[in-house]
């Protein structure tokens, strides 16, 4: 069976640049597809948990690129491995990767290694620009504590009305507009 997993990272991104070559590939094949928007950085996601529980001896995985299944070496070496010992074929459109083949287990390795590369490196840019943004005094993250931002003195006072009658969180933020954490914050006291 030929079993297609297809990954973005974030809601605001979509698959279909990948699920294009994708279909190609799979054009007249028995397929199940399995898709997650979730970050490759953890093996522990919804769509990769359907795929991985239906896999059997004989399968064959197919996705796009390799750092679709995930971004670090440690967790696509284990993968690698846990396939090969079950007898799942791997292939990676994109990469040219083939785990049936010796040259398809080493190039393999060595994109699990460039992918893990390339999420340190993004990872030691976002904290050198956070760190450039703090020496150059900007702020971000929020406002001083205790400061009202857009909470009125009378939506406060209808909060605190509908707390003591007891009205739910959605109730009240539906009642004045706030979000639920907001009104209970002011139905806390603020």
């Amino acid at each position: 069976m030929l079993r297609i997993y297809s990954r973005v990272s974030s809601k605001s991104q979509d698959s279909r640049g990948q699920d294009a070559d994708l279909k190609r590939y799979a054009d007249g094949q028995t397929c199940t597809w399995y898709r997650d928007k979730f970050t490759g950085k953890s093996m522990d996601r919804p769509g990769w948990n359907r795929l991985n529980a239906d896999l059997q001896t004989g399968d064959t995985l197919v996705c796009w690129r390799l750092d679709r299944l995930g971004r670090t070496a440690a967790g696509l070496a284990k993968l690698f491995e846990e396939l090969q010992a079950k007898r799942i074929n791997l292939i990676s459109l994109r990469d040219n990767v083939d785990l049936s083949t010796a040259s398809g287990r080493l190039m393999a390795h060595v994109l699990a290694s460039v992918a893990a590369y390339e999420t340190e490196v993004r990872r030691e840019r976002q904290l050198a620009g956070i760190e450039a943004a703090k020496a150059q005094g900007k702020r971000w993250g929020g406002s001083a504590k205790g400061r009202r931002l857009t909470v009125t003195d009378e939506q406060v006072a209808a909060i605190k009305q509908m707390h003591r009658e007891g009205a739910s969180k959605a109730a009240m933020a539906r009642a004045t507009g706030l979000s639920r954490r907001r009104s209970m914050r002011s139905s806390a006291g603020r």
